[in-house]
């Protein structure tokens, strides 16, 4: 059984529908933004948290959807395996990258990205975001 990091993560949407991702200073995978779940946080007040420390935007929780939890091999962390709990959210305001996040890009859901992809990312969130905006791979 591999060693788990829980974190919670946005399928974070813009109005055009686009999804970002984001790239933690010295790492190559581009992931959904979020982090870890701290104890006695929930997993909705660690995503309102990070989103605010990492992007500085202010999410209202009530507007957030939880969509499931899903696991994945780590992408920075060899050995460990991350089970996210996954929340859309929508947000039309700019992301401004802080903390340790050192880039940011909007994905369209019928675009490849041209990134290196969290295996969580790549396998598992990108294809739902696909299938939740019906769009041809």
């Amino acid at each position: 059984m591999p060693n788990t990091i829980r974190i919670a993560a946005a399928l974070l949407l813009d109005p055009q529908g686009r999804t970002l991702l984001v790239r933690k200073r010295g790492t190559e995978a581009f992931m959904q933004p979020g982090g870890k779940i701290d104890a006695g946080e929930t997993a909705l007040q660690a995503l309102v948290r990070e989103l605010h420390e990492e992007l500085g935007l202010h999410i209202d929780p009530a507007q957030a959807v939880y969509l499931g939890q899903f696991s994945a091999t780590a992408a920075n962390e060899p050995g460990f395996e991350v089970q996210a709990e996954l929340f859309r959210v929508y947000s039309a305001a700019a992301v401004v990258p802080a903390a340790e996040i050192e880039e940011v890009v909007w994905l369209a859901a019928d675009q490849a990205p041209d990134q290196p992809l969290a295996p969580l990312t790549r396998d598992l969130i990108l294809p739902l975001y696909r299938q939740l905006f019906n769009a041809p791979r």
